[in-house]
């Protein structure tokens, strides 16, 4: 049973190139098109797509708007597209705030130099979180719910004296960072480490986001930037953040990225790094996330003595990465998102 797409844009040459990219692909049937969001949320009603592509600026009602109305309504799977600007990295932020699930860049020179790579990721993400879609299940379950009660940290928790927490996460993860982060008080003992996958053009803004939402300090790693308690460092997009030891304290490293590394940043790359200079004193989580970036840097973790967390499935808006370190064996504790941030207070 394909996909069932609708596309949303205000563009006819873009309607109609995406439209062949996505009816190129055997399990991916795109059944409408729409102009703006006004027309996009009569055709969801109408059509019941089991995804929607959405742009951000059209005339009649914007695509944050759109996505807005279609989650209290007809929630489903949103695949936003984006420039990759600074206004864009603000805009794409307020749609996945608003409920939309992922994002890829517009052009498609941006999702990959290779054209025909760049068709088969985009597929490759339409049919994973139609997918996750058709699953039935909490789709937003890691959206935050401010207003509900916390809950009680999960039993069996290692405490310890932890040195460093470390983060990792890709699909899903703006919002899920989100609501851990802000859940955490000024007075947090450990200095953070966040793994992001985004672009380049949306760390800046997006930790400018976290920080203005968040009691603890949250900033863009810098290079020879000293680990500090109570702030979270967000990993700079396509490059890679490193630890080192100077003058008896932790800074960070902030490199290039080598050739035929998927992922800029890495999870893995990270929390390898990690391991090398905190050994045993590292609590490493893995959030939702397409792919497996993450668990063999959790290996490497587990080997030196640190404990390593997963999202569970039913909050993750795609449990890839969580999967890939529950089914390596590597995951102490499997928890849901709601309950990360008051188990990280309970064991710190």
């Amino acid at each position: 049973m394909p996909v069932r797409v609708l596309v949303v844009d205000d563009s006819s040459f873009f309607r109609k190139r995406l439209t062949e990219i996505l009816n190129g692909d055997n399990h991916i049937e795109v059944v409408g098109a729409a102009i703006n969001g006004k027309e996009a949320i009569e055709l969801v009603k109408k059509l019941k797509p089991d995804v929607v592509t959405m742009d951000i600026e059209m005339p009649v009602m914007d695509g944050i708007t759109a996505v807005r109305k279609i989650m209290q309504s007809d929630p489903l799977p949103i695949l936003m597209f984006s420039s990759l600007t600074t206004d864009g990295a603000k805009a794409t932020l307020d749609a996945l705030e608003a409920g939309a699930t992922d994002f890829l860049p517009k052009r498609m020179e941006d999702i990959s130099q290779d054209r025909e790579s760049a068709k088969r990721q985009l597929c490759a993400r339409v049919r994973l979180i139609g997918a996750r879609g058709l699953q039935k299940g909490p789709l937003l379950a890691a959206k935050p719910q401010f207003a509900a009660p916390a809950p009680k940290p999960a039993p069996g928790l290692r405490r310890g004296k932890f040195r460093l927490v470390a983060i990792g996460t890709s699909t899903g993860g703006p919002v899920a960072l989100q609501q851990v982060l802000t859940g955490l008080p000024a007075s947090f003992p450990l200095p953070i480490l966040l793994v992001q996958h985004m672009p380049a053009s949306f760390t800046p803004a997006f930790a400018e986001r976290l920080n203005k939402l968040s009691a603890i300090r949250i900033k863009e790693a810098c290079d020879g930037d000293r680990l500090e308690n109570g702030c979270a460092y967000l990993a700079p997009g396509g490059m890679q953040l490193l630890l080192e030891e100077r003058h008896g304290g932790a800074v960070i490293r902030i490199v290039e990225s080598r050739p035929g590394q998927t992922y800029k940043p890495s999870v893995d790359v990270t929390f390898g790094s990690a391991s090398k200079l905190f050994g045993a004193d590292v609590l490493a989580i893995v959030l939702t996330g397409m792919g497996a970036d993450g668990r063999e840097g959790a290996r490497m973790l587990k080997h030196g003595g640190a404990s390593v967390w997963a999202q569970d499935k039913g909050s993750s808006v795609i449990y890839g990465m969580p999967a890939a370190v529950v089914e390596a064996g590597l995951a102490d504790k499997v928890l849901a998102l709601n309950a990360i941030g008051p188990s990280l207070m309970e064991v710190v």
